[in-house]
């Protein structure tokens, strides 16, 4: 009891922290119209505290409240150390945001805040749903989506699949669905430290935090552990392997895999393919003109790999189909009314280079349009 008071205390701290944030974001919104912005203007639009949050701010901050207020309207015996977690994830969360939009946070700071707040809620979270998913819902429905691929396409990958099963197969798909998590690495990391073309950023990052608070939401909603567990009397077959195999399935214990009810959908699927269609799109660029052929090749691999291996029956590999390509297409569309509507009302830019400056800032545009609202005034932090 007292453990939930303490709990349901601290959870009442965090709402009161975003309601805060809210408040203050509220107040910062001057509206400008077009043409109006100029150096009497500049102080109004420094007024606000707190500068106008992002979408991708409140799907993330929604994605952590849905999450600890589902966990706290579950039972299970991990329930309360999954409450635990999330509530300094959140705690963590909220205040990193507040730093970063915080207009008297030194510039640096908030953009390191910023680089923490949103990636390190999804990542820390992610880590966890070991306790998460069975403390917000102990049930699994492994027998209705097999049932589904059955009557609707008419067999099961992993089961039509099993007679294929050798070490030499086992292997291949194993090391293309380990590579997963170095695709997440070389993507995220130098996105987030050394990009300085914003526009790309702002793309890339509504797409990535789009498919992990919807996919890790539904995980909630459709639980399931995956044919290795439900069909595993109707194998022949073992999978086994020298390297990648034993790599794959000690990463997967690592995470407490028994417990892990993160099938639907498959975010081995919709994470990959989602990279892969954003760059196709940005093909034009440097690294994407040599990249995107390499990684498609790659993520038709690891979707094979995700039902071969059998951790995904046929119809999560189509949601984070369907998942991944609804990332694309928002993100190629909502960023950019956003950021125009950002600098119509007089708000900061969303991100910033850790390095340098966007390199569509040319110092020539600097002195023909110093305009406050502009992405190349970088007065304050990034807000």
């Amino acid at each position: 009891m007292l453990t939930d008071f303490l709990q349901a205390l601290a959870m009442g701290g965090i709402v009161g922290v975003y309601a805060l944030i809210r408040h203050f974001a509220a107040r910062s919104r001057v509206a400008v119209a077009p043409g109006e912005l100029s150096a009497g203007s500049a102080q109004k639009l420094r007024t606000g505290h707190i500068g106008a949050l992002a979408f991708q701010d409140w799907l993330v901050a929604g994605y952590v409240v849905a999450l600890w207020t589902l966990v706290a309207l579950g039972d299970g015996p991990r329930r309360a150390r999954a409450l635990a977690w999330l509530t300094l994830d959140a705690a963590c969360f909220f205040v990193l945001l507040f730093l970063a939009r915080w207009r008297s946070t030194p510039k640096p700071a908030a953009n390191v805040a910023y680089r923490l707040a949103l990636p390190g809620a999804i990542m820390t979270t992610f880590a966890q749903l070991h306790l998460i998913l069975p403390s917000a819902r102990g049930v699994s429905f492994d027998a209705e989506i097999y049932a589904i691929d059955k009557r609707v396409f008419g067999f099961e990958p992993a089961e039509a699949w099993d007679r294929y099963v050798c070490p030499a197969t086992t292997e291949w798909f194993a090391f293309f669905y380990y590579l997963y998590f170095g695709i997440l690495l070389v993507h995220v990391v130098p996105m987030a430290v050394f990009e300085r073309r914003m526009n790309v950023m702002r793309e890339f990052s509504w797409g990535i935090f789009f498919v992990f608070c919807v996919g890790q939401l539904v995980y909630v909603a459709v639980p399931g552990f995956g044919p290795y567990r439900l069909l595993s009397t109707k194998f022949e077959h073992g999978l086994e392997g020298p390297t990648f195999w034993p790599l794959v399935a000690d990463t997967v214990a690592s995470f407490d895999g028994a417990h892990r009810t993160d099938i639907f959908p498959s975010l081995h699927t919709a994470v990959p393919t989602f990279f892969t269609l954003f760059s196709f799109r940005h093909r034009d660029k440097v690294p994407f003109r040599y990249t995107w052929p390499i990684l498609a090749f790659v993520t038709g691999n690891i979707i094979l790999a995700t039902m071969f291996l059998r951790w995904h029956y046929l119809l999560d590999v189509i949601m984070g189909l369907v998942l991944a390509t609804t990332a694309f297409v928002t993100s190629g569309i909502l960023p950019r009314w956003e950021d125009a509507e950002r600098e119509r009302l007089g708000h900061a830019p969303i991100w910033r280079p850790l390095f340098g400056a966007d390199p569509r800032c040319s110092r020539r545009a600097l002195l023909v349009a110093p305009a406050p609202a502009s992405p190349c005034d970088l007065d304050g932090p990034a807000n």
